[in-house]
């Protein structure tokens, strides 16, 4: 089944449903097609995992397996402040007066 946008738009719910229902559903765009419509695969298969742990673990985790250091809590403050620093955003943007 193939339709423009403007015919599809109205029958949004019985062109899903014609996906679901294994049918090839091709949305045009000036005659040309723009998207297709593919149905999902069942809730079950699609079912959400929770992550293990909490946020954290998995930031350590992450950062682990990318060999990402965490910055010490000091040198982390003087980043955090020189990024606030106008002088410093007035060279990093290459508009200071030299």
């Amino acid at each position: 089944m193939e339709l423009a946008i403007s015919a599809a738009k109205p029958r949004l719910s019985e062109l899903i449903s014609a996906a679901q229902r294994g049918e090839r559903v091709v949305i045009t765009k000036r005659g040309a097609p723009a998207a297709e419509l593919i149905a999902c695969p069942k809730p079950s298969d699609h079912a959400r995992r929770e992550p293990e742990g909490d946020f954290f673990t998995r930031l350590d985790a992450a950062r682990e397996r990318l060999g990402i250091k965490a910055m010490p809590p000091e040198e982390a403050r003087e980043f955090a402040e020189a990024l606030h620093d106008s002088a410093l955003s007035r060279r990093v943007l290459g508009v200071d007066d030299e």
